[in-house]
């Protein structure tokens, strides 16, 4: 018998709506969106239902929302009685995974992404900042061509490491600018610009990581229940490494998703289920390793259907 993994999915998979019908349809749901209105002092419930996007689309918003939506999917799936052999997540999805393992109960977990969020928001200045996805390039090439820049003062680094030919950038508006550039330079096809509010996953989020540090020194971490496949290491927890510390660092390192995947199929995971809104997850998963099964739990119908296949 092949491996479970559970994983989650990061910024950009929000959609206004997402989690209604489970709001909806289940008590247990709704009981979930009302305890992190609570702990959010705001009614986090109606804003992801009803939006407004751009609301939402604030990371500050958008990080709650989605843990939130994940939360409430995963205890579904786990009512059908699926289990895992792992868990992961896509940055903030490291969080949801962490939930889904036991290590932060679910309103303590609102309360941290809700800070990480606004300390990611307050790091760098609107306008300051820029991520762009590059296409088609291999990854030595393209750490080449970042440090080539930065030596050049326009800050640029590696930010996700994604699937093979697709790997993010981050860092200053120049930096950034000069990598969509010069791309073809390293042969690769194109690099295209992306929709964010700040450079996530560079160093110029150490601010932020150290506003983050504070909150979970004073912050309750149990017992894992699986093992969560870090961001930053793209392996669970070493002897001797703490969360907390892997945490601080995953805000300004680069997300090492395609090595995190690889792991875990070295590991005898032939069986990923994408626990969030969208499909983003699972279409790297297929970049990565056509061979696996990956299977979306997305809405109600789709936890119905997940719980069916996993059980023949």
């Amino acid at each position: 018998m092949g491996k479970i993994a559970f994983v989650f999915p990061g910024q950009g998979s929000q959609t206004v709506g997402m989690g209604k019908d489970m709001y909806e349809a289940s008590p247990s749901s709704r009981d979930s969106f009302e305890k992190a209105n609570a702990v959010l002092g705001f009614d986090l419930a109606k804003l992801i239902f009803e939006g407004p996007e751009d609301e939402l689309k604030k990371t500050a918003n958008t990080q709650p929302a989605l843990l939130t939506t994940s939360y409430v999917l995963l205890q579904a799936l786990l009512a059908e009685g699926v289990k895992a052999d792992f868990a992961a997540g896509h940055s903030l999805g490291e969080y949801s995974a962490l939930t889904a393992a036991g290590v932060f109960t679910f309103e303590d977990a609102v309360a941290l992404v809700r800070a990480r969020g606004e300390f990611m928001e307050q790091a760098v200045p609107g306008g300051q900042g820029a991520m762009a996805a590059v296409l088609g390039a291999e990854r030595e090439a393209l750490a080449g061509l970042c440090s080539d820049i930065s030596s050049k003062g326009g800050l640029v680094e590696l930010a996700n490491v994604n699937c093979p030919g697709q790997i993010v950038v981050s860092g200053s508006k120049e930096g950034v600018a000069a990598v969509v550039e010069r791309v073809k330079e390293i042969g690769a096809k194109r690099a295209i610009p992306l929709e964010v509010s700040g450079p996530f996953h560079s160093s110029l989020m150490k601010e932020a990581s150290g506003k983050l540090a504070d909150k979970l020194a004073a912050a309750k971490f149990h017992e894992a229940q699986l093992p969560v496949v870090f961001n930053v290491t793209a392996a669970p927890l070493a002897e001797g490494q703490h969360i907390a510390s892997l945490l601080v660092e995953q805000v300004y390192s680069p997300v090492l998703w395609e090595d995190s995947v690889r792991y875990l199929i070295g590991e005898g995971v032939d069986t990923f289920v994408e626990i969030g809104p969208g499909s983003v997850l699972s279409g790297l998963i297929k970049k990565i390793d056509k061979s696996v099964r990956i299977l979306n739990v997305n809405n109600l119908e789709a936890v119905k259907q997940t719980a069916e296949q996993l059980k023949q």
